[in-house]
């Protein structure tokens, strides 16, 4: 028995176990395995008599201590009135969950189509609206879920640092730098992260990109929200303006900046004036796409995935770009830059 046919009679005797507990799906037709994100998680479209379904296949929890993230993150999210997938079932001890089937149209689907740059800052608009509702999550009512309990410390941002050294540094690029120069690349990224962690935190999703929000019936979902944790506002802000899948318009990303800056009043609550937050952003995009060059190549490097490497070169250019506007970054550009063009 091949592989898919495994899989195939698995999702089909869990779907009947949602059967049995008064969840009408009818007998599936068609499953389909969908490409999966850079987790392990699995996931299967599922067509029904009863409509369409998702069914995700995550590790089985193994005793009541352990738990979901993504459920329980995701009834928080809900509480808030911020649109997630809706749960129809799970079965947590065997790793299911049987979810809405939000279609194939990511955010990133959608810019494909527009026509306008006016028309990719509505869609941005709508998107940091949705941030914004997050980020004004009080934490402090969910003291017993584990995102109120993590957060992007010095400790956590450096981990991603050093991933990048490991994996796009010495593995992708295979550079070969000396020991000063390793050290001194080393101590800069561990100030970067320090001088981030002491940034008052909000709620954040973690990787908030035009991947992981979906647009159905023209409303935006967020999916991939597992993760989240405490974490200084750029960070999702970041993730999506300095997406490493997308070049946004630079004006748009100027103005809805400004528009989040604006929006969610850092200046009275947060960061007290326009141009530290802005240098905060330049800091924390630094951070995020040195650690998404890590990812890309951590993907290549430990399933042969290739279709994140097209998104080397223009993370790589972006990163540098912004080392350029900061001389205090001129010596880790140039040890940084050196490794990359004579790869």
């Amino acid at each position: 028995m091949s592989k898919k046919d495994t899989e195939k009679i698995l999702v089909e005797s869990l779907l009947s176990l949602s059967e049995k507990e008064g969840i009408s799906i009818g007998k599936p037709q068609n499953i389909q395995k969908l490409t999966g994100d850079a987790s392990t998680r699995a996931y299967y479209r599922v067509q029904a008599q009863e409509g369409s379904f998702v069914v995700c296949l995550d590790n089985p929890l193994l005793n009541d201590q352990d738990r979901n993230e993504f459920v329980e993150v995701q009834k928080v999210l809900l509480q808030e009135k911020i649109r997630v997938p809706f749960i129809k079932h799970s079965l947590l001890s065997k790793g299911y969950i049987l979810e809405e089937d939000l279609g194939d149209q990511t955010l990133l689907n959608r810019l494909s189509l527009i026509e306008s740059k006016e028309e990719e800052f509505e869609l941005y608009q709508n998107a940091i609206d949705e941030m914004i509702k997050m980020h004004r999550i009080d934490s402090s009512k969910y003291q017993n879920q584990t995102f109120s309990q993590i957060s992007f410390d010095t400790q956590k941002l450096n981990q991603e640092i050093e991933l990048s050294l490991e994996y796009f540094l010495e593995g992708f690029l295979k550079a070969s730098l000396t020991e000063s120069e390793e050290s001194y690349v080393r101590q800069r990224f561990f100030d970067l992260c320090q001088k981030l962690s002491f940034e008052k935190k909000v709620f954040t999703h973690r990787d908030y990109h035009s991947r992981n929000i979906m647009i159905k019936n023209e409303e935006m979902i967020i999916i991939d929200f597992q993760d989240c944790r405490q974490g200084l506002p750029q960070y999702d802000l970041v993730s999506l303006l300095d997406d490493c899948y997308y070049q946004l318009d630079q004006e748009n990303v100027e103005k809805l900046k400004r528009y989040y800056f604006d929006h969610f009043k850092l200046v009275e609550e947060y960061q007290q004036s326009y141009s530290r937050f802005e240098y905060l952003y330049d800091l924390m995009k630094i951070q995020r796409v040195f650690k998404a060059l890590g990812t890309f190549s951590y993907i290549y490097d430990l399933r042969s995935d290739e279709r994140y490497l097209k998104y080397i070169g223009f993370a790589f250019e972006k990163l540098r770009s912004t080392f350029l506007r900061y001389p205090e970054f001129n010596k880790l550009r140039a040890i940084l830059s050196t490794a990359y063009y004579d790869a």
